[in-house]
């Protein structure tokens, strides 16, 4: 009897010892799928950061010679077509007059001060390269003084280092928000507020145009793209809309950063 009561207790135990190896093979599969599941998302993910920051790039150099174009046709065409016009009336007249060369010399001047902002504007890339703030000033200096448009810009607190890769998306969805702006609210006045915590990096842009419905607005505005490329880097793109004006607020946290 005791023989067989221990040959029972060894296929017992050998069951269960089978029993747990299986449990163990199945748990680390399981674990092993899930791992490579995980590792597959975030290639992905990574690629998908990656091909939507070379978008970006393409969009800004884009818009930028788009803005390099129009520029050059629409005002510094006409001045120096102006300029053209005066110095051949001086050059076909006998008595020349001094306030004539006066307004020649400051119609040149004008097209020389408009080819220095274009050459800001081209040089936009290496700008960003060193500080995205100083990019998105020089965007509302230019606006000012070629389209006539008031802006007010405050900014509260020290903006730390940000991912280089992260400061061209926010970049690139404020200059999206400005446009979209000026195409879509008739503004003349905007707003750009700053502020910036330990933990939050917050920048506004606030027009004072007609608004528009948000319900009944649609991607053909960039607001999806906006809010994607936002969700991106793990920020949160708020939209206000109404009578008084639109505001766009992209919402930055800063312990990504430390995380990274």
């Amino acid at each position: 009897m005791e023989r067989k009561e221990i040959q029972l207790l060894v296929i017992s135990l050998g069951i269960v010892f089978f029993t747990l190896i299986v449990i163990l093979l199945v748990i680390f599969f399981y674990f092993l799928k899930k791992k490579n599941k995980f590792l597959v998302e975030k290639m992905e993910a990574d690629l998908y950061f990656q091909s939507e920051l070379v978008k970006t790039r393409i969009e800004i150099k884009d818009q930028t010679l788009s803005e390099i174009s129009k520029e050059l046709h629409d005002n510094i065409g006409q001045i120096i077509s102006v300029a053209i016009m005066q110095l051949n009336i001086c050059i076909s007249s006998k008595d020349v007059q001094i306030n004539e060369l006066k307004d020649l010399k400051t119609l040149l001047a004008k097209s020389l001060d408009e080819l220095r902002i274009l050459s800001r504007i081209i040089n936009k890339d290496n700008l960003l390269q060193n500080n995205f703030l100083e990019a998105i000033q020089q965007d509302l200096e230019r606006i000012k003084k070629l389209k006539k448009i008031k802006f007010n810009f405050k900014q509260i607190g020290v903006v730390p280092t940000i991912n280089k890769e992260h400061e061209l998306i926010i970049y690139r969805i404020f200059q999206e928000a400005l446009h979209n702006s000026l195409k879509h609210s008739r503004s003349d006045l905007f707003d750009v507020h700053i502020e910036t915590t330990d933990s939050l990096f917050k920048l506004k842009l606030k027009d004072f145009g007609i608004g528009y419905d948000l319900e009944k607005s649609n991607s053909g505005i960039g607001l999806n793209n906006m809010k994607l490329r936002a969700k991106l880097i793990g920020a949160e793109l708020i939209l206000n809309s109404d009578s008084t004006g639109t505001s766009v607020t992209i919402e930055y946290p800063l312990t990504q950063d430390h995380e990274d």
